[in-house]
């Protein structure tokens, strides 16, 4: 197991940024809206590739209104789309439940059956909410929405990897590994869409996994461990959780933020971080894990990136993809704000205005 080699720069005289540099080692359903259509003799071109599934959202008898976890977020996020006219039409891929024996491709089949008495005994976040909650509501509020979303974001690396970008409006479950779960993520999308990749997609043989939300992501880092063909650039506030030392072995780029980081520091870190990774490694696709748990005032994330903020950094991210030819697959991941929805439609939105959701 290899160790951190260097730490790079220092630009803060009271503490040193903590910033390591690993050294390198030597789904088949055609998706909703996919086939072109004609009307009236005209060609209707396929939607734009974002994914969303009207049974991504998470209900509990109406209890989730008292966590902090945004049940309608992906839900909240199309309706605004649809308003701004990013997706005129209305008209989204929509994928379909994964199934167990999909899941069974990266998760042991006693960390499956494990899950209804795990999440009912509230261990999928911090907050003890979800005790004594009826098995059958877990399987039903919780599980079933999770598994369309994991579905959702194998799809949209599909469809990256076509046109060039996709998003999945849900997904992004980066606690969660191929034999446990932990904070909201029951499955292991990130290693699912990945690994569907290199199994379905022969030319494909570099990932980079580009995780901006607030939380170290420990899940697909366990996943991917000592794996030279997976980089992993990770940009998390390190005085929360899951504070999972082990996993950071996996990390070949990782800068740990102070709580209330703010805006200008968290973009220079970040360009300096991705430009660096992408000198280093040349990725065939990249996937974004795009939480805006990073917003200022976000229950769990402890940072203080402002909309704006976020605007700007999916737009470096998605500009400095889309201008090196490297296809992009967007998750949304953690944002526990009511008004994480809005933001995360206004930066779609300057996506396209800025000519950056082109479909090649």
């Amino acid at each position: 197991m290899q160790k951190y080699t260097e730490k790079v720069h220092t630009t803060d005289k009271e503490e040193p940024e903590v910033v390591w540099v690993k050294r390198k080692e030597k789904d088949k359903q055609q998706p909703q809206g996919h086939t072109k259509e004609t009307e009236e003799g005209n060609e209707v071109k396929p939607p734009l590739p974002i994914v969303y599934g009207k049974n991504y959202g998470v209900h509990f008898a109406k209890l989730e209104k008292l966590h902090p976890f945004d049940a309608q977020k992906g839900k909240n996020i199309k309706e605004l789309l649809v308003k701004t006219q990013v997706v005129p039409l209305g008209k989204f891929y929509e994928p379909a439940e994964i199934t167990k024996e999909e899941l069974l491709h990266v998760h042991k089949e006693k960390y499956l059956r494990s899950l209804k008495w795990s999440l009912n005994v509230a261990k999928i976040a911090e907050i003890p909410i979800l005790v004594f909650v009826p098995n059958c509501w877990v399987q039903c509020g919780y599980l079933k929405p999770m598994r369309f979303q994991a579905a959702g974001s194998i799809m949209a690396g599909k469809l990256a990897l076509e046109y060039g970008w996709a998003i999945n409006l849900g997904g992004g479950f980066h606690h969660c590994c191929s034999y446990k779960g932990g904070g909201f993520c029951p499955y292991a999308d990130i290693t699912l869409l990945i690994q569907r990749v290199f199994a379905e997609e022969s030319h494909i043989t570099q990932v980079m996994i580009v995780d901006l939300d607030a939380h170290q992501g420990n899940g697909h880092e366990r996943d991917f461990m000592n794996n030279p063909y997976v980089y992993i650039l990770d940009m998390y506030n390190f005085r929360i959780y899951p504070k999972d030392h082990e996993a950071k072995l996996a990390i070949r780029y990782a800068v740990e933020l102070k709580p209330r980081t703010a805006n200008k520091e968290y973009l220079a870190k970040l360009k300096k971080g991705l430009n660096f990774a992408l000198q280093e490694f040349r990725p065939q696709l990249i996937v974004y894990n795009a939480g805006t748990d990073i917003l200022e005032g976000d229950p769990l994330g402890y940072l203080s990136i402002t909309p704006e903020g976020v605007m700007e950094r999916d737009q470096f991210v998605f500009a400095t993809c889309r201008s090196q030819g490297i296809p992009i697959v967007m998750l949304l991941s953690g944002g526990y704000l009511k008004a994480s929805a809005k933001v995360i439609a206004d930066s779609i939105l300057n996506l396209k205005q800025k000519g950056l959701l082109h479909t090649i």
